[in-house]
């Protein structure tokens, strides 16, 4: 296609295609807003290996196709590493915070914004993906043909060597930025990865499809089409043999995610194995959570940062507010919060700290909620009239389901007599609502696992049904 006719094919779809700097003379990123905006964007990273820019068939010619669907575009110019990983990182990091904070002014819905990336792009993609703080994440994943580990031996040797630079002799940098290890359950955005079979440059098996597995065994959504020939670097390029199935591919991907509306009620589930979805099969669509987001529908989004293991305690063995769902959770800024921990807690190792339960739950609760922190001794109130606003978050605290066995150590009358009076001690002194999950359990031991310890299908569904009805009293 000549340059002209391009042009005219991106006029004809595109409203308004403008450049804005991210390192003034260094990287940039170019925008594709289209005539008729769906509300979802798309940030594109090009490959080449983290020595080049291969910008045209992997950026700016997806203009075009996007912009069709409704989807705008913005393709990131990034710098290369040269060693220094943080460049490149930065680079696509500012663009997502420019397009979330652009959104209203774009058509955006800053809750639809994808990455797209081929190749080396792809490896900063699944970065991006898994290790960027919550706010600068992607709603989804696209991966082209991806590097995704950065051992040398089984990945692009350039590409591991341009990105770490010294830190490739490091084991853990490359543990680290091999993006299949850093995949985390629930937290890790859903993903397609489109591949060809014969790929020579960039190894399938330990790399993309070493991706999809990770993404796969945390039960997140994931997708992956893998074509029979067409090796590497094909990206948009008509000469690949499977072109139009391959959009036809991602186009139907694309209409099958769900977007929450931009204006949903936002639900928080905090909680350990029970929340995670332990023994669950695909949990983060069949657990509790996920079946709480379907009983109150698409005017919620609910999200679910169960960790399995944790506690309240902070001193316990894994603590639940020293683990990035607790900074993805306060990051998510929820106008609702579930919060069922204390399972744990009851294990002897952790309650001989029981003490803290009481001051470690406030903790939880103030920074959520940091309006209810108690007032700085001395300081004068106002004796200005205040308007009184309803608290956000509304926080419901849920009592544990009961242990009918005491597996892993976990102790039903600690929870019984010392940490459901914590918790209601707590939720009266800051006018929290009390789901007492272990009375409405009581006679249930059919509708937990064989470990008596976790609800089986029955009884996450039976936990999404009380949660579910709480939370709408209250609205």
């Amino acid at each position: 296609m000549s340059l002209v006719l391009m042009a005219m094919t991106i006029q004809a779809q595109t409203a308004r295609n403008f450049k804005i700097d991210l390192v003034e003379g260094e990287s940039h990123m170019v925008a594709f807003l289209p005539e008729n905006p769906s509300g979802r964007a798309i940030v594109g990273i090009p490959g080449g290996g983290y020595s080049v820019l291969s910008n045209t068939h992997e950026g700016l010619q997806w203009s075009n196709w996007l912009n069709q669907q409704g989807i705008a575009y913005f393709v990131v110019n990034y710098r290369l590493p040269n060693g220094d990983r943080t460049r490149p990182i930065d680079d696509v990091e500012k663009t997502f915070r420019i397009v979330r904070d652009s959104a209203a002014t774009w058509g955006i819905n800053p809750h639809d914004v994808g990455i797209m990336g081929f190749s080396a792009g792809g490896h900063l993609a699944s970065v991006i993906s898994t290790l960027s703080p919550y706010e600068l994440r992607p709603d989804f994943t696209i991966l082209f043909y991806p590097v995704i580990s950065m051992d040398e031996k089984v990945s692009h040797v350039w590409s591991c060597r341009n990105f770490l630079g010294e830190d490739q002799k490091n084991p853990e940098m490359v543990k680290k930025y091999s993006t299949q290890n850093a995949v985390k359950r629930h937290l890790t955005p859903p993903a397609v990865i489109l591949m060809s079979n014969d790929d020579r440059l960039v190894p399938p098996v330990t790399n993309g499809i070493a991706y999809y597995s990770a993404m796969r065994n945390a039960g997140n959504e994931c997708s992956m089409f893998i074509y029979p020939a067409g090796d590497h670097g094909w990206g948009v390029g008509p000469w690949f043999k499977f072109h139009d199935q391959m959009l036809n591919d991602l186009g139907n991907w694309l209409k099958n995610i769900k977007t929450p509306k931009p204006d949903a009620i936002k639900v928080a589930c905090i909680g350990n194995s029970i929340t995670d979805g332990h023994g669950i099969d695909m949990a983060p669509q069949h657990g509790y959570p996920a079946q709480l987001q379907r009983k109150l529908g698409d005017g919620y989004w609910v999200k679910n940062f169960g960790v399995s293991a944790r506690t309240m305690l902070n001193k316990g063995d894994f603590p639940y507010m020293n683990e990035m769902a607790w900074q993805d959770a306060l990051a998510f800024q929820p106008d609702i919060v579930v919060i069922k921990l204390g399972t744990n807690d009851s294990k002897p190792q952790n309650w001989q700290y029981g003490d803290t339960f009481k001051q470690d739950l406030q903790e939880m609760i103030v920074k959520l909620c940091p309006s209810l922190a108690p007032p700085v001794k001395g300081k004068k109130k106002s004796k200005k009239a205040k308007v009184v606003e309803p608290v956000k978050p509304q926080i419901f605290l849920c009592t544990p389901i009961p242990a009918f066995k005491s597996s892993w150590n976990i102790n039903d009358s600690v929870i019984v007599n010392g940490i459901i009076p914590i918790q209601q001690e707590v939720a009266k002194e800051y006018g929290l609502n009390v789901i007492d999950l272990h009375t409405l359990f009581a006679e249930d031991a059919d509708k937990v696992q064989n470990d008596g310890i976790h609800p089986n299908d029955k009884g996450v569904a039976k936990m999404a049904e009380i949660i579910a009805d709480e939370i709408k009293k209250k609205q």
